[in-house]
C-alpha cells in the first residue's frame, strides 16, 4: 500500500522558516513519481504550492512562494522535502504532499492519486 507521511509542520512566528517533509512508503519506483505540496486554509480552495518531477527534479512554484520555498528531494531515502523561509501569516494552513506516477512534472492536485494527511503550518504574527 502506498503511503505519504508528512512532518515538520508547526508554530512559527513572522520570518522564521520551517522544513517540511514527505515520506512514502509502498512505492515500487519512487523516483518514478511526481510529488507536489499542496496547502488548504480555511475557507479557501487548495492550491499548489510547489511540486518536483521524479528523476529529472524539475520543479514548480507558485507565484508567493517561488522565492521563499525549495522543494527537493532524496529518492534513495523516498522524501521529499519542501523548506520554507520568511514565513508569512497568509502561508497559514494545513500542508500535504501527493505523489503521482509518471515523467512529467505534475502541478494540478486533481492529477495527484495519493495524498498524505496533512500537516499544520500556523504562523503567528
Amino acid at each position: 500500500e502506498v503511503r505519504l507521511v508528512e512532518s515538520g509542520g508547526g508554530l512559527v512566528q513572522v520570518g522564521g522558516s520551517l522544513r517540511l517533509s514527505c515520506a512514502g512508503s509502498g512505492f515500487t519506483a519512487f523516483d518514478e513519481n511526481s510529488v507536489g505540496w499542496f496547502r488548504q486554509a480555511p475557507g479557501k480552495e487548495r492550491e499548489a504550492v510547489s511540486c518536483i518531477s521524479g528523476s529529472d527534479g524539475d520543479t514548480y512554484y507558485g507565484d508567493s512562494m517561488r522565492d521563499r520555498f525549495t522543494i527537493s528531494r532524496n529518492n534513495a531515502r523516498r522524501t521529499v522535502y519542501l523548506q520554507m523561509n520568511t514565513l508569512k501569516p497568509e502561508d497559514t494552513a494545513v500542508y500535504y504532499c501527493a505523489a503521482k506516477y509518471g515523467p512529467m512534472l505534475y502541478a494540478q492536485s486533481a492529477q495527484y492519486e495519493h495524498w498524505g494527511q496533512g500537516t499544520q503550518v500556523t504562523v503567528s504574527s
